[in-house]
């Protein structure tokens, strides 16, 4: 049983075929001459968890000044910015001391009593746990 197509139907098939085929043969050469592994671990992301009412675009940007941005990556336990290099241990306790200096947009409120940050080594991601507390936000 042969199934009927049409010639022009299947000189698009192919084309599709072939286009699909090299942009993933394209894909995975550029993954594989990319030089981001041969200087360590790069910043990839920053997750945050935990907050209701703080925006976590400026908890994120608190995150950022303290180095954990793009660009930025781990050697072992060193975070190397394209400022200074820190220790990777220093620069997690300066985000999470930022991180509690976010005010809720428009006001002068901080809710955000405490946070934790992990670091990935091995992906580079950044997660941030926030505890956002009301009964102790300070005004400033």
């Amino acid at each position: 049983m042969f199934i009927k197509i049409r010639r022009d139907t299947l000189i698009i098939l192919i084309l599709a075929f072939m286009l699909i085929l090299s942009g993933r043969l394209m894909t995975y050469m550029a993954y594989a001459s990319s030089t981001g592994t041969d200087q360590g671990v790069p910043i990839s992301g920053v997750i945050i968890k935990g907050n209701d009412i703080e925006p976590t675009d400026i908890i994120k940007a608190n995150i950022a000044n303290q180095g954990f941005r793009s660009g930025s990556y781990i050697v072992g336990d060193t975070l190397v910015t394209s400022k200074a290099k820190v220790p990777l241990s220093e620069a997690i306790s300066n985000a999470e001391t930022a991180a509690t200096y976010s005010p809720i947009p428009g006001t002068q409120l901080y809710p955000i009593s405490a946070a934790s940050i992990t670091v990935d080594k091995q992906t580079g991601i950044v997660t941030v746990n926030v505890i956002e507390d009301f009964s102790t936000v300070v005004v400033k």
